[in-house]
């Protein structure tokens, strides 16, 4: 007989498609190992793409809920909220009272102030208003439909104006020689860069919030359209006998908000790698390679088990883009959308600390390809 028991995946790379349970913790691998040397960018930058290859391959990047999957524990989503409000203080706390934090302010503003940013809001509120209405003749399942391209329009604005700012705010700054006017005050290259990135983030913060607000108001809100237009009984906007929302419309909501998290870390790692290459590349340059990094390293899982059985050379390439790329499709949402499944805070704290470990080596990459740049 058949063991039940799935193989443990012993390829390079992250594991492709593996079922993981999302009601327990998700095992890292235990050798991570650490080598003495100079605590140079070089060396930190090995360190952590090592211990992201490692957690990758802990942590798939798609993930399928158990048959009773079950809401965390209050403690655990109270962890999360508090987690997520240390993390925006320490941002802000930058922004304002350091002098990273002036070219962070001054790179938002900028970014804000661009006829971009607008421009991807409105699309992206109209786009999400006409999926809200849109038949997909899908016998009930419109919700999930409807979740899935609203999370994937705010994916793609959000790394839109990421990349656009990154490109603007760095690469023709430093073609236009006001960098170099910058960095003769008191603000060396390492706090430029940082600034420029932290800066970017806020700009996409300051985008996903609105879209985020709506997103969620037409979830609300099409729970009873299609139970309208499905000739079912509509769930009450508000259950005004216990003074609270109607959880049939609520619950859908607070299924889409924890891939929201997902998405603003796939969305912040795809910001730093950018940061990176435009210390070098132009813009044109910095936005086809960005796209290019986001495409393939959402199809390298696919690569790695296709070519699983062939050449050695030939799988050797294909784990080595899946290992130096960013492990994208860890942040898919696809699976619990489909699913109905609320993702659990463990998933959420993986995910968190992968997107910090690659940032920061993006974010040490750019260090090592600004410290050397010529400005004049």
């Amino acid at each position: 007989m058949r063991s039940s028991q799935p193989q443990q995946d012993q390829r390079i790379g992250p594991p492709i498609r593996t079922e993981v349970r999302w009601d327990r913790p998700i095992p890292l691998q235990p050798h991570v190992y650490l080598c003495e040397g100079s605590a140079d960018e070089t060396t930190v930058m090995g360190h952590i793409l090592s211990f992201t290859s490692l957690l990758a391959q802990g942590a798939p990047p798609v993930a399928a809920p158990p048959p009773q999957a079950m809401m965390a524990t209050n403690y655990e989503w109270g962890l999360v909220l508090g987690v997520a409000f240390v993390l925006l203080g320490i941002l802000l706390s930058v922004s304002y009272f350091t002098r990273t934090g002036i070219i962070a302010r001054s790179t938002t503003m900028e970014a804000t102030r661009q006829p971009l940013f607008i421009l991807l809001m409105v699309l992206a509120i109209i786009l999400m208003l006409i999926l809200a209405f849109l038949p997909y003749l899908t016998f009930g399942e419109d919700i999930k439909m409807f979740k899935d391209g609203g999370l994937a329009t705010i994916l793609i604005s959000g790394v839109l104006l990421a990349v656009w700012t990154a490109s603007t705010s760095i690469s023709q700054e430093i073609e236009g020689r006001t960098a170099m006017t910058l960095l003769s005050k008191p603000v060396n290259r390492r706090q430029f860069v940082v600034g420029k990135y932290l800066g970017i983030l806020q700009a996409v913060l300051l985008l996903i919030l609105p879209l985020t607000i709506v997103f969620c108001a037409l979830i609300y809100y099409k729970v009873g359209y299609d139970a309208r237009e499905q000739s079912r009984e509509i769930p009450e906007f508000f259950d005004l006998e216990n003074m609270r929302p109607n959880m049939d419309r609520l619950l859908p909501v607070l299924q889409a908000i924890p891939p929201m998290f997902l998405v603003l870390c796939e969305i912040a790692v795809l910001a730093a790698v950018s940061v990176a290459i435009s210390t070098r590349a132009p813009l044109v340059v910095n936005m086809t390679s960005s796209f290019a990094i986001f495409v393939i390293a959402h199809i390298a899982p696919v690569l790695v088990q296709q070519e699983s059985g062939g050449l050695e050379p030939v799988r050797f390439v294909a784990n080595l883009i899946a290992i130096a790329l960013p492990g994208l499709e860890f942040f898919n949402t696809q699976t619990a959308v489909s699913t109905d499944t609320i993702v659990a805070p463990i998933y959420l704290g993986t995910a968190v600390v992968y997107c910090a470990c690659y940032s920061t080596m993006a974010i040490l990459l750019a260090f090592i390809l600004f410290e050397d740049r010529d400005l004049t």
